[in-house]
This record gives C-alpha cells, structure tokens and sequence, in this order.
C-alpha cells in the first residue's frame, strides 16, 4: 500500500489490524519500506528473532571451535562421533 494511502487511512487501518484482519506492507515509490502488523504478531516476530541469533551464536561458536580443521578432518571426526553414540546405544539398550 502506497505510505500516502496509508496515512489518509491510518485509523481504519490500525483497527484493521489490530482486529487480525489485515497486515500491511507500506511503499514508497514502489519499494517496501515497513509493515503495519498486531502488537501479538510483532511479539512473535521478536522471539524468531531472538531464537535465530541465539541458534547462529551456537553456530558460530561451533565454527570457532573447529577453525583450525578442515572439512575432511570435520567429517571423520562427525562419522567417529556417530559410530560410538551407535555402539554406547547398542550396550545400553535393555534386554527384551
């Protein structure tokens, strides 16, 4: 929706959306530059927001932890690590 528009309809909008009935994405000259959405959906944007920097700071720990290998060192070490979670799973399962 073009910003001059939204701005002629503000109040109806922010009814719109807080009713969950809409969501809006606001241009200028053509080219997104915000959205309109529920204070619920922009609480949900937060958290995937939060969860995705918590989920890349692990993995940049991970690439920390493992700079000085290469790839193929990496794989054996991954294939190696599967193998004995395999085997400790096999001795530690109960007997029928």
């Amino acid at each position: 929706m073009k910003a001059s528009d939204v701005r002629s309809n503000w109040s109806q909008l922010l009814n719109k959306v807080f009713r969950g009935e809409t969501e809006v994405l606001v241009e200028k000259s053509g080219i997104p530059i915000a959205a309109i959405v529920s204070a619920q959906d922009y609480q949900k944007l937060k958290q995937i927001k939060q969860q995705q920097e918590k989920d890349f700071a692990v993995i940049d720990r991970m690439r920390a932890a493992f700079k000085d290998q290469s790839s193929e060192q990496i794989q054996a070490n991954v294939k190696k690590a599967i193998a004995e979670v395999r085997r400790e799973n096999k001795l530690n399962k109960p007997s029928k």
